[in-house]
């Protein structure tokens, strides 16, 4: 099935070949959660503050509980900092 997956920040680098922008469409297994695609794009788990599904937060503990559908899109952004 097709997500898309946009990440912010310093997370851009870890987008696959193709992305476009801060964001990719991507092809995943039936049923994939948040969690396990942010361990196959091999993003730092302590960089994903922030994660929305369809606009939604997801809480940490909820990024493995949720399945994802044809054609969600996740969005993740780091902890942000400033002053």
């Amino acid at each position: 099935m097709k997500v898309r997956i946009k990440l912010y920040a310093l997370l851009g680098q870890y987008l696959p070949a193709g992305a476009e922008k801060n964001e990719a469409e991507m092809e995943v297994a039936d049923g994939m959660t948040p969690a396990a695609l942010i361990a196959r794009l091999g993003l730092p788990q302590e960089h994903c503050h922030l994660v929305l599904l369809n606009g939604i937060y997801l809480a940490p503990s909820e990024r493995d509980a949720n399945h994802m559908q044809e054609n969600d899109t996740l969005a993740i952004w780091p902890p942000v900092a400033g002053g």
